[in-house]
Parts: C-alpha cells; structure tokens; sequence
C-alpha cells in the first residue's frame, strides 16, 4: 500500500512538471498565461543577453489574437494602452545565453529617434552599427559579448515616467506609436537587492514622520481635479504638480521617514500601475529617505494586484515597505486575482533609539483592503479583519522582549498607519483639532461594520493612528474614554483624486518624535495659499508617553 502511495505521488510530480513546462513553451509563442502571471515573471534573467529588439502591431480585434513570433519574447505591455481603436502593440526581444552566443550580434544600446543617432553615440566600439527598428527604436548590436551587452528591456509610459531600479535607466524620448511609451534599458548583470534602510532617532533625539496619502498618480501626467485656487485649472497636469508640491516639503521638512497611507496609484486612470510606482518612488530614491506603504482601495484597480504592488515597492531602494504574512484563506479579487483574506501589507518597523541599541518606537501598518465583502448588510468600504487583529495582538505581545521595548531608557512609544479609517473616527463631542471649523470637512467613509481594531490598538499601548482615504478630512480626533487615542487623517495630497470642500488645500502631514520627552508632535503642511509656509493646527498628541489633551 505504501509502495503504492509513493509510486503515486512521484507520477503526480512528473506531471506537474511536465505540464508547467509545457505550459512555458506554449505561452512562449501565444501567451496563455494570464497577464498577473507575466507580471511577476522578470524580462530579463542572469547570463542572458538581448540579441534583437523589435515593434510588432495586430488588429485589436483577431482570432488569432496578437502571437509572438518564434523564439522572441513580448513585454506583456499594449503600447496603446487598450486605447487603440483598431491596433496593439508590443515590444518584443530575443535573448540568449552568453556561453551560447556563437557569434550572434547582441544588442549594446539603444535609442529611441526619428532620425539615426550619430555614429559615436553609444558603445560597442567601431564594429557596432546603429540599427532601425519600427517606432522609432534604435539599436546598436556588436559581435562581441561585452560588460556592457544590454540583459534586460522594460517599458514604462508618459512624459514624466521616473526609473528608480538598481541598474536600470530609462531611455529619453517616446516612441512613434502608442501612448507615449518609452523604453528602459538595463546593461550588465542585475545587480545585488538593495538593503534595506535601518531607522535610528538622530542625534538630537528626535525623529522626523511624513504621511502622504492619496497621491492618486496615473499612467502619463494625469488630469487636475478641483484644484485650488479654481484659476490654477487651465493646463493644469494633476501628477506634475503633485510630485513637486511633496517634493518641496520633503526638501523643507527632511523628514526621517515617509508613510504612504495609500491610493498612490489612482487605478482607472494607471492601466500600467508600474509607471506610477515608480514615479512616486523617485520621490524618495533622489533624495534618500526612507519610505513605508499601505494599499487603499484603488491602488489596486489598474493591471496590478495588491500582492504585485507591494513585491515591486518592496523591492525598490529606500523602501521598508514589505508583503507581510499571509492572513486568513486564501481569496479571488473582482479580477480574478489571488490575494489572502487578511490583506498584503501588514508589517512593522522599528526605529532604534539614537545611540541604536532598542527600539524607541514601533509603527505598524495594515491592509484595510478595499470595498466592503457584504454590501448588502454592510454598505461602503471594508474593515481591519479578525486573522489580522489576531496577528496584530500576538506581535505587539512578543515585540516588548525581541526588541528590547522593556530595556530602553525612556517609554517605548507606538503609532500605527491604515488607509480605510475606523469606525470610531466617527464620535461626536469628543477633542478634535483641525479640519472645517474643528469637524470634518466631508463625512467619514469608515466602514459599517466595527471589528474592535481600535480596542486592540489601545491594549497594545498604541497612541497615535493616523489614516487617509477622505481626502478633504485632515483633523485628529481623541477618544478620551478610560485609556486614550489619536485617531488622525493625512488629508489628501494628490490632484489625481477629488478636492473640494470649502475650497480645500492639498496637504501633508507630519509628526515629530521627542525622545527624552517621549512626546509626539504634529502638524500639516499645503500646498499654496497664504499658510504654504507655516505649521497648521500644530498640537501635542502625546506628553510622557500617553495621549493627552489638546491645548
């Protein structure tokens, strides 16, 4: 019987690896596999390199759909977006090993022209050429495989497109077809993942959190919504103007760490999200911070799911971002993707107090997912769930011991980041500070539905959580019952998502740890107006390691 079993088993295995690899080479040529699949595959791999590069176009309607020719290989990218009324595009390459070569040309540089690059421009030495391919694509091949032999080719879209990968540099100039596309090219071999950054209070004892939500970035500049004041409209491009107002705060505030409290990415309008990654990436990159995201409900909605965003932000320079356990069974999206009951994106991080040693500060991070899983009994938008909070109560317990939170000098402190904000941030006659006449601007969005996470993130000695998700509410909110907590907003930032509401400033917020005084700061900075330089609705949260009253 046992015999059997075995012989069974190993029949099982055969088959599975036969049918992946036939699956392999047949997607090869027709593409089977579903496009969240090639998403995750990487267009380049070690030891290769790219031999030839080509456009090809196919009817958008066709029962043969767009096949790719015999032995290349297509980035899984419509040039045209699904906007071409009658036409796709891709790019396609060829690619081989470097021990496998024989004398076959391999692509050294390339450019995107309407004309022929001057002769000297690029590598490859005297017996490289510079050769036309459709769209405007350039290539200049050499014999010989070189250090400098292109091993990887990726397509990013629009004018202000950013490339943050190590090793990658993105191509100046759009091709001929298509929503302005543009190539990224990486040379060499891939080089080592970067390290993630370790958080440690300065030396002055203080330790310095933006939060930036709602960025809402899309595929291309994007398009302005109720921006003020209402004259600034005409030709006004939404991502542009979102990125240089978040980057002149990062320049004048030089916060520490940065917090993405979600919808960086505005899903209807980024039908390729990676572009919008990785601009709000650069952000960061350039300037060396450290940075930290959550999903909202509309990162999602483009061609990525939560489980791709989060392995691509996660894999970025500077980003402490991380994919988190997996929660709860295992579950399908509204696209039929994969995903975990519990959500993708719950972590921690850990700030060490300034001479290092144990952690001064914890700040946790969880997926509020999206839109609620019972309209009909729960109308509106998703909650923290119970595999979630059970995770969340067991490694705020264990935390105290592993990073020395009972050794250190002064009281430990804790603040916690979600998108969706809890059902509490909905009291009445409770202290507030900030928003339209200290209240909400518009009416809370939190769920239906009250999982207790708010009851949990008091027993786990939590003071401060912030949110973002309503993007014209920007105030704090004490619960003032027997133990206390801040419930604050961000406030929106991005000119790709909603406005309004009295004439509302897109803003940031921030908070200030005090180590020696274990006091935690806040403020919030906008974007124009006569307050564009001042610290709005500054207050005190916590004094001595507990919330407290405003003053």
């Amino acid at each position: 019987m046992a015999r059997r079993i075995v012989r069974t088993i190993i029949q099982l295995i055969i088959l599975s690896v036969a049918l992946v690899t036939f699956l392999f080479f047949l997607d090869i040529r027709y593409s089977l596999l579903p496009t969240q699949i090639h998403n995750l595959l990487q267009e380049h791999h070690a030891g290769q390199v790219i031999t030839d590069i080509t456009y090809q176009s196919c009817p958008r309607v066709s029962l043969f759909g767009c096949a790719i020719n015999e032995g290349w290989v297509r980035i899984d990218k419509d040039l045209f977006l699904g906007k071409g009324l009658f036409t796709q595009g891709y790019i396609q390459f060829k690619r081989m090993k470097e021990e496998e070569l024989n004398g076959e040309k391999v692509v050294v540089d390339i450019r995107i022209r309407r004309s022929e690059p001057a002769a000297s421009e690029g590598g490859g030495g005297g017996d490289a050429k510079w050769e036309p391919r459709p769209g405007g694509v350039w290539i200049k091949r050499s014999p010989r495989a070189i250090d400098g032999a292109v091993t990887g080719i990726d397509v990013l879209f629009g004018p202000d497109a950013a490339e943050v990968r190590p090793g990658w540099e993105l191509r100046e100039g759009s091709l001929a077809v298509g929503e302005s596309p543009r190539i990224s090219v990486r040379e060499g071999a891939p080089p080592a993942d970067p390290k993630k950054p370790v958080l440690k209070f300065r030396s002055d004892q203080k330790f310095k959190i933006i939060q930036i939500s709602d960025l809402h970035l899309s595929t291309g500049v994007g398009v302005c919504r109720d921006p003020e004041p209402v004259e600034t409209a005409d030709g006004c491009e939404a991502d542009p103007r979102t990125l240089e107002f978040v980057g002149r705060i990062l320049d004048e505030e030089r916060p520490d760490l940065a917090v993405l409290s979600g919808d960086q990415v505005n899903g209807d309008t980024a039908p390729d999200a990676q572009t919008a990654i990785l601009k709000f990436a650069d952000l960061f990159v350039k300037r060396k911070v450290p940075y930290a995201t959550i999903l909202g409900n509309h990162d999602d909605e483009g061609n990525l799911s939560r489980e791709d965003i989060m392995k691509l932000t996660a894999s970025l320079p500077y980003s402490l971002s991380e994919v988190g356990p997996t929660l709860g069974e295992r579950v399908l999206d509204k696209k039929g993707r994969g995903g975990s009951e519990g959500g993708v994106g719950n972590y921690h991080v850990e700030v060490l107090a300034h001479k290092g040693g144990p952690s001064a500060l914890t700040i946790y991070f969880l997926d509020t997912h999206s839109y609620s899983p019972d309209e009909k009994k729960y109308r509106g938008y998703d909650w923290v769930r119970p595999s979630q909070i059970s995770w969340f109560k067991e490694l705020a317990s264990t935390l105290k011991d592993k990073h020395g939170h009972n050794s250190y000098s002064y009281i430990h402190l804790d603040m916690a980041f979600i998108h969706i904000p809890l059902p509490e941030y909905r009291l009445k006659d409770r202290p507030i500070v900030g928003g339209y006449n200290n209240g909400p601007r518009e009416e809370p969005t939190a769920p239906q539905y009250n999982s207790g996470f708010k009851n949990a993130l008091v027993d786990a000695g939590v003071s401060v959580v912030s949110a973002g998700h309503d993007h014209a509410n920007e105030y704090c909110l004490l619960d003032d019952g027997k133990e206390s907590l801040w419930m604050c907003y961000a406030g929106g930032s991005g000119f790709g998502g909603y406005g309004g509401y009295n004439k509302y400033q897109r803003r940031v917020r921030l908070f200030e740890i005090n180590e020696p005084l274990d006091r935690i700061t806040t403020w919030k900075r906008v974007e124009r107006g006569p307050d564009k330089d001042k610290r709005i609705d500054e207050q005190i949260l916590v004094e001595g390691g507990k919330a407290v009253q405003p003053k």
